[in-house]
């Protein structure tokens, strides 16, 4: 099993004119998120436009994007939806098409209890054994949470492995999981404790910063880290300016990396979004197009 650790990037899912998932945009991204810090990249997250994408989209990204990459690559696939039977069926079909990993949220609009969630983690893990996953718990999208005891009792489970906590206000370690940062802003947190990384936005146009971040934390240079988290707090700002990832896509776009075209019901940022994206990649000393 690969590692599930580091700086992984959520990957935005570029879109053609005429909406189609763009595949060779997307291989020219993931290359060139993997260049510039990435360990590995997560496919058909949130970020990553999920909820418009059909499985057939999903799964076909996941095999341009392996193609492109290689085995060697950490490739973990979004796969949780609120309808267990579904995830059950996706999280197969990302296996067998080449996933290392599952990311699974928490169930939402169903609102589950306890029970309900434990329920649909255990047999999502339990039809597909062979794939480790990663449980997502984003309780400002699914309006539920998951809480650190209930993760921790699922973190028994054998191929449950690492958690996505974006959920800050319980954001630490959980015994028999990997923590990784569900949010930019508490990548620093999860390396101050010693977590597993995060799961990250803004490495799509700060990468190697978040790499030096990375690496000085695993070196014991938590005060370069600090530093640096400091420097680069305006792009964390700039790609939360509206609901993500629309000033991700605005960013993107101004660096030239991806067109900047969502499925609805998202749509571009407007102009006074527009504005605030550029002001904080400037203030970070990112370079875009005037």
């Amino acid at each position: 099993m690969k590692e599930i650790k580091g700086l992984l990037t959520a990957m935005a899912t570029p879109f053609d004119e005429s909406g189609a998932v763009d595949h060779d945009a997307a291989r020219r991204l993931a290359a060139y998120l993997l260049e510039h810090g990435s360990h590995g990249l997560v496919i058909a997250g949130s970020t990553g436009e999920c909820p418009t994408l059909t499985d057939a989209e999903e799964i076909e990204l996941l095999r341009a994007v392996r193609a492109e990459v290689g085995d060697e690559v950490l490739i973990i696939c979004g796969t949780g939806t609120n309808d267990t039977r579904h995830s059950c069926e996706l999280t197969r079909m990302a296996a067998d098409a080449g996933a290392d990993a599952s990311l699974v949220v928490v169930p939402y609009y169903n609102k589950p209890n306890p029970a309900g969630i434990r329920a649909h983690f255990e047999t999502v893990a339990g039809a597909v054994p062979e794939l480790p996953m990663v449980m997502y718990n984003i309780p400002s999208r699914v309006i539920i949470n998951a809480s650190p005891e209930l993760l921790g009792e699922l973190g028994q489970v054998d191929n449950i492995v690492a958690l996505k906590q974006a959920n800050d206000d319980e954001l630490g370690p959980i015994e028999g999981l990997t923590i990784l940062a569900g949010n930019d802003n508490t990548f620093l947190r999860v390396l101050e404790f010693g977590g597993g990384g995060g799961i990250t936005v803004a490495s799509h146009i700060v990468g190697d910063r978040m790499r030096e971040m990375w690496e000085a934390a695993q070196a014991g240079d938590l005060e370069k880290a600090r530093r640096i988290d400091a420097e680069i707090t305006p792009v964390y700002e700039a790609t939360s300016v509206t609901t993500n990832p629309i000033p991700l896509k605005a960013a993107l776009a101004m660096l030239g990396l991806c067109e900047d075209r969502l499925r609805l019901p998202l749509v571009s940022a407007d102009a006074e979004q527009r504005a605030a994206i550029k002001a904080g990649l400037d203030a970070a000393g990112v370079a875009v197009a005037s």
